[in-house]
């Protein structure tokens, strides 16, 4: 489970930048997103693996759920 926690993160963290929100429900979303995020890695650091990864699928929920919402757009910038 660890391994897969790591991967999880480690593919949502470059994203985090990426994003453009188009409103302020958006901003607030970015926020529990993030917070999500942090939470993954705290317990991940604390070796609680289930709520690390409890905590990342539910940064992964509001990431496509909002993209699917058209409240975040994922940007390239070179």
């Amino acid at each position: 489970m660890k391994e897969e926690i790591v991967k999880m993160l480690e593919k949502i963290e470059p994203l985090v930048d990426k994003i453009e929100v188009k409103d302020e429900k958006g901003s607030e979303m970015l926020e529990n997103m993030k917070a999500y995020i942090s939470d993954s890695k705290h317990f991940l650091n604390k070796k609680n693996y289930l709520k690390s990864f409890e905590a990342i699928v539910f940064a992964y929920g509001i990431l496509e759920t909002c993209i699917d919402l058209g409240v975040f757009i994922i940007v390239d910038n070179p």
